[in-house]
């Protein structure tokens, strides 16, 4: 007879891992749509760029900014990720009225935001967003 395992209660100090979010597979335009952001973005001063769980983390100088998908989305499969530590009140309201910008659901802490892209017209705005959060990565 098998005798039931007691579960192990973590160790003293560390928190308990959070669970995993659920990232599911990018869409054929996002994969589209993210090329063209990462071909603008590796134009900018001081910026690199290197993979990271489905991932494409945009760097300025040492301080991420950004992840475009390269074969995972955020909450959606037409989303991307910027990252704003803090985000300045004035942009927070704006963001906050913004339906594509997801400010209730941080990622994967408070510093980032995700971005979701309907159609060719939102780059603009996703292109914008991602200027506040390299301008603020310095």
């Amino acid at each position: 007879m098998l005798k039931k395992m007691p579960k192990k209660s973590p160790a003293k100090g560390k928190k308990p891992k959070r669970p995993r979010p659920k990232l599911p597979p990018i869409s054929d335009e996002m994969k589209v749509w993210s090329a063209l952001l990462g071909q603008e973005l590796n134009g900018w001063p001081h910026v690199t760029s290197r993979p990271m769980f489905g991932f494409l983390g945009f760097y300025r100088r040492k301080k991420i900014f950004a992840a475009l998908p390269v074969t995972r989305g955020v909450n959606t499969p037409d989303s991307l990720m910027f990252r704003m530590q803090p985000m300045p009140p004035d942009l927070l309201a704006r963001a906050q009225k913004d339906p594509r910008i997801d400010t209730e659901r941080h990622l994967p802490g408070a510093k980032w935001f995700s971005f979701e892209i309907h159609s060719t017209a939102d780059l603009r705005a996703a292109l914008w967003w991602l200027n506040q959060a390299y301008e603020r990565a310095k």
